[in-house]
């Protein structure tokens, strides 16, 4: 898309007014972990790990219990996020360390057109190459050492739209920097797929306690905003990208890999305090971001904008529409013979998840012995030292063994996803309609592979070293 078309999507009256003349629109800041589980909050009952300002965000403001990213992997995720488009939709910015071309539009080029001043610190869009497909810089905006730099160089008055990206809680760890900090192994909650055992547990603890450095920074941009009368103007984003770096978590279209913590607060226009339990795709935020600046987005947008939630006062399930996520993956590393993905689609709904494996005689892991899409780590290290013990077994079949082509999962029994129900005859019907609501679902989005003209993902560059 060019700038002028790009401009074409402005209101007139915003199109030549300059921006200290138009009403009051809100500053934006999003704030973005770096793989960390929807369930990792104060605020979402997680007793260990300690989140005050999540925990503020979303008692004056507003939790998401089901926000899910279009796909579990920092590039992808990412790009989705930045241009309202399911990733399928993005050709190679659907792979980690790729590339996002040019002519797909992002929210913060439409809002620095509108007046806006936009920028980022740490990790913005990435892992891969900013420029190669015609982009001057990356797709977040100018990058800044730090927050306090970027709002000094803003004029008086002018709205502002801020990336802050950790890179925490990505992996290596500190080993025992949970511990150090506070935290205590009985407090842990293991979940269903992982084994319980010390090793395990301790990694969790130094997780969180990342999870906690990034919380911690956040507030100092809380507070910062606060001293300057700044923060109730500003519309508060806290999120991840995708789930936590632990076996079966991320890379996977499970909900420890793909569904994350939301917490919105905008005091002016949203009342907090509540808790919405509809489906968010990541998708949804730019034109979220563009409705509250009184923008449209692109035409080619195929998330939609949930300040109509934000607005609506109500908590719960708020919109029936909302009643389901469509969630994919393609290629994350190298780490398969012919440098190949595992390509995935998947729909969740309130009481299903049905995913759809599309090369199921390739490892979901990454081939053996490396298992290199899987991140390495204690938790990685025990299961497969243990692999041949009845005890741990179950468990690296879960994270490392092939998978079938068609997986299915009921959360009225299995809530964490680890027994498969797809070859029961009892779910035969249920796999049948989700089956089908999925291919529509795709067909409606456009996605390449069920249109019968996939994208060659597997042929893309890969930008990072080794894979």
């Amino acid at each position: 898309m060019t700038r002028l078309s790009r401009r074409a999507l402005l209101t007139a009256p915003l199109a030549s007014t300059a921006f200290a003349q138009r009403p009051k629109r809100p500053n934006i800041l999003f704030a973005i972990s770096d793989d960390q589980s929807f369930a990792h909050t104060g605020a979402a009952g997680d007793v260990t790990v300690r989140t005050p300002t999540f925990d503020r965000i979303a008692a004056e403001g507003v939790r998401f219990s089901h926000a899910y990213c279009s796909s579990p992997s920092c590039t992808p995720s990412r790009s989705t996020i930045l241009t309202g488009q399911h990733c399928f939709r993005l050709g190679e910015a659907a792979n980690l360390w790729s590339s996002l071309d040019a002519r797909h539009a992002v929210y913060p080029d439409l809002l620095e057109e509108a007046g806006y001043r936009v920028g980022f610190a740490r990790k913005g869009w990435g892992p891969g190459e900013a420029t190669a497909l015609g982009r001057k810089r990356n797709p977040a905006g100018d990058r800044y050492s730090d927050f306090e730099t970027f709002y000094s160089q803003k004029a008086r008055d002018q709205p502002f739209c801020f990336w802050f990206g950790s890179h925490d809680p990505h992996r290596p760890y500190q080993r025992g920097s949970g511990l150090q900090a506070g935290l205590r192994l009985d407090d842990v909650r293991v979940p269903a797929f992982l084994p319980d055992a010390p090793e395990i547990r301790s990694d969790l603890l130094d997780y969180y306690a990342e999870i906690e450095r990034f919380d911690s920074d956040l507030g100092r941009i809380l507070s910062f905003l606060e001293e300057r009368d700044e923060l109730d103007q500003t519309l508060v984003v806290v999120t991840s990208d995708n789930g936590m770096p632990f076996p079966r978590a991320k890379t996977n279209l499970y909900d420890y890999g793909a569904r994350l913590p939301l917490a919105v607060r905008w005091p002016e226009r949203v009342r907090g305090g509540r808790v919405i339990d509809d489906f968010v795709s990541f998708a949804d935020f730019a034109p979220t971001f563009l409705a509250a600046a009184g923008l449209e987005p692109p035409p080619e947008t195929s998330g939609r904008s949930f300040l109509d939630l934000l607005e609506s006062a109500e908590q719960g399930r708020v919109d029936p529409a909302r009643d389901h996520v469509v969630l994919a993956r393609e290629r994350h590393t190298l780490r398969r013979e012919g440098r190949v993905g595992y390509p995935m689609r998947a729909i969740r709904t309130w009481e299903h998840l049905y995913i759809r494996n599309l090369a199921p005689e390739r490892a979901p892991a990454g081939d053996a012995p490396r298992f290199g899409d899987c991140d390495g780590g204690p938790s990685k290290d025990y299961i497969l030292a243990r692999r041949e013990s009845p005890a741990v077994r179950p468990y690296f079949d879960l994270a490392f063994g092939k998978r079938p082509a068609e997986e299915l999962y009921d959360h009225a029994y299995a809530t964490e996803q680890t027994q498969n129900v797809a070859e029961r005859s009892a779910y035969a019907q249920v796999k049948r309609s989700l089956a089908d609501r999925l291919d529509a679902q795709l067909r409606t989005l456009e996605d390449p592979r069920i249109l019968g003209r996939p994208f060659s993902w597997d042929d893309q560059p890969y930008y990072g070293r080794g894979g």
